[in-house]
């Protein structure tokens, strides 16, 4: 059986006091007898009295609570974000009040705001990926909200905080790794396309290969769901349609694993004939065979930054902007042994 909090009103009672007395000794207020704030500390620590912190954050105002939404979490992306957002927020004395989403469709933002209002949040952070239109509401549905939202991996929106990795740039830092490795043809094996991260990973494939004026062929794009399983099956078909390719970049290092069996159980050489380049720099990437050359992402970051941006949006630091603020993460390219 759950013991029973004691109340302020119970300590108050039993000192012959006031509840205010009781609040001022809680609170370090010297206006109080020194006889009698012994006496109120006696059976406070005596009864193991804590003062609600609920109750007193909202008499100041605040709750010094952030909700936060997210999807994804058996992904290492959308885990290591919100590693980075709860490790943050507890650096700047919140509490994080988590929203897990089963699906990424965001059917009714209204009700997820409403339950994170009622709960008496002092904002919210969005880490639900942008995929497809998912994320069209906030264009214009913020503003009904009386309360600050900071976004995580979207594209930039007129009115809105989002944080972000630049996916476009570290596309093309991976492509022209394995140009400078004097590869020529190169494949793309992809996350979903609906995807907006998966998009500006295949935009930064793209600007590479024209900036080194080789050819662009879509028929060297091939879709998995970011899982090894999805890389081994991309691997497969690519090479299979494509025997002379000699360079792949792939979306993330988990696809890239499995990427990596397929091209083995083909007869191909990594690098010599084949040459890997993966995304994400998960830690498992060091210790794969033969280890992998990945882009690496600063997702810990990611978070520490959006929950930054709220603190600053909840403390009057920053003008809103209407043509948006837009947080980019810039990546940063790891060689290993696999290009």
């Amino acid at each position: 059986m759950r013991n029973r909090r004691v109340t302020i009103v119970e300590i108050a009672r039993e000192a012959g006091v006031s509840a205010q007395t009781v609040s001022r000794v809680v609170n370090g207020n010297v206006n109080v007898a020194e006889e009698t704030r012994l006496r109120i500390q006696e059976i406070i620590d005596r009864r193991g009295y804590h003062p609600s912190r609920l109750a007193r954050s909202l008499l100041r105002g605040s709750s010094n609570t952030i909700g936060v939404v997210s999807f994804g979490l058996g992904l290492y992306g959308p885990s290591q974000t919100l590693a980075g957002i709860v490790h943050e927020a507890n650096h700047q004395g919140y509490t994080v009040l988590p929203q897990m989403l089963t699906e990424a469709e965001t059917r009714n933002p209204q009700r997820i705001v409403g339950q994170f209002i009622e709960s008496h949040v002092d904002g919210i952070i969005w880490a639900v990926p942008e995929i497809g239109g998912n994320l069209d509401w906030a264009e214009d549905g913020v503003s009904e909200f009386d309360i600050p939202i900071v976004f995580i991996t979207m594209r930039r929106r007129p009115g809105l905080t989002g944080v972000h990795v630049d996916n476009c740039r570290g596309g093309r830092m991976a492509v022209d790794h394995l140009v400078a490795r004097g590869r020529r043809k190169i494949g793309l094996i992809n996350g979903s396309h609906d995807w907006w991260e998966a998009k500006e990973r295949a935009q930064g494939w793209r600007e590479s290969l024209t900036n080194h004026a080789l050819p662009i062929d879509d028929n060297l794009i091939v879709e998995g769901d970011w899982s090894a399983a999805s890389g081994e099956a991309a691997m497969t078909a690519l090479l299979t349609r494509h025997p002379d390719v000699d360079g792949v970049f792939v979306g993330n290092d988990s696809m890239a694993l499995g990427a990596i069996k397929a091209a083995r159980a083909l007869g191909r050489r990594i690098p010599n004939d084949v040459a890997v380049v993966g995304f994400d720099n998960m830690p498992e990437s060091a210790f794969f065979h033969p280890t992998l050359t990945t882009i690496h992402q600063d997702l810990d970051r990611v978070g520490s930054q959006a929950v930054g941006a709220l603190h600053a949006i909840l403390n009057g630091a920053v003008e809103p902007n209407p043509d948006g603020d837009e947080i980019v993460i810039g990546p940063r390219l790891v060689v290993r042994e696999s290009s």
